[in-house]
């Protein structure tokens, strides 16, 4: 585990994910700071919540996890984030996402500035900038971070391709799943007959060394500049997909800050990844030493 005075701080969409068995505390940046947290590092949320009973109970459940909510804010027009969750029979999850509510409207202020400044990483994705208000916020703050993690997460009809492009640029890091790598390719205008000659476009065209490339069942692979570090997936039986890239995210963001190598970068992630695909949720209740077990049964050495 990491010293607690490390931070990084996630920007974008905190919401409640409405199943069929009930509602959960979600959004992509937040499974992220819930599991970087319970990795034993300090997270900050930068974000925002409506003025209404269920900006309230998702604040208070956010605390209850022992995250901070200090960069949350409330907006007195927009109503919090619902977002209605559906997964199929084959444990995949699809979303009807609200438009125009609180997260859409993020405001700069000068103090993040030395938030972003001091944070060990920050990370960002593509639905949160659908709208301009939060996305003029995100171009400020990117200018301010030292290493920008950007995690692609297309979810139709919310594409903006020059946002995409313009947003590539900007990151240090890329975090993308077989879908999005082909989807990027089109951007770029050329075809690829590997998913290595892909990433290695992709880091030519946007001058981004690291790309991370979740592959399902196939496992994932971590591009650091000319090299490559590939793992399998670990045979496990799924729960289900709810923010199963977001845990691997998680777990490779918690050895990345650290500057471990990169096959233990890799192999932390997929391993974190797998865990929580094992649960049900993105956010489910476990303790740091319950991933530990997990991971040293299926990455003995």
């Amino acid at each position: 585990m990491t010293d607690k005075q490390s931070y990084i701080v996630c920007f974008g969409e905190v919401l409640w994910d409405l199943f069929p068995e009930g509602s959960r505390a979600g959004g992509a940046p937040f499974n992220v700071a819930y599991n970087v947290h319970k990795m034993g590092i300090d997270v900050k949320v930068i974000s925002r919540t409506g003025n209404d009973n269920l900006g309230e109970k998702l604040r208070q459940q956010i605390i209850s996890w022992g995250i901070s909510t200090e960069l949350i804010q409330v907006d007195q027009n927009y109503p919090t984030s619902t977002v209605i969750a559906k997964i199929d029979e084959h444990n995949e999850a699809t979303y009807e996402i609200t438009n125009n509510v609180a997260w859409d409207h993020i405001e700069y202020f000068p103090e993040y500035d030395n938030w972003l400044f001091n944070a060990e990483a920050f990370v960002f994705g593509s639905l949160s900038s659908r709208n301009d208000e939060t996305r003029n916020t995100l171009l400020k703050l990117l200018d301010k971070a030292k290493l920008r993690i950007f995690d692609v997460n297309f979810r139709p009809p919310f594409i903006d391709k020059e946002l995409i492009k313009t947003l590539l640029h900007k990151a240090d890091i890329v975090k993308i799943n077989q879908s999005e790598l082909e989807q990027i390719i089109e951007l770029i205008g050329e075809e690829f007959q590997t998913d290595e000659e892909a990433v290695k476009a992709i880091q030519r065209s946007f001058a981004v060394d690291e790309i991370v490339l979740t592959k399902g069942s196939r496992g994932a692979s971590y591009f650091v500049h000319d090299k490559s570090y590939t793992l399998p997936a670990v045979p496990i039986t799924v729960a289900d997909t709810v923010g199963s890239g977001d845990a691997f995210l998680s777990g490779f963001i918690s050895k990345r800050i650290t500057n471990e190598d990169p096959e233990e970068i890799i192999r932390n992630a997929v391993a974190l990844g797998a865990f929580i695909t094992s649960k049900a949720g993105a956010c489910p209740d476990y303790d740091y030493s319950d991933f530990e077990k997990f991971k040293r049964m299926h990455f003995q050495k």
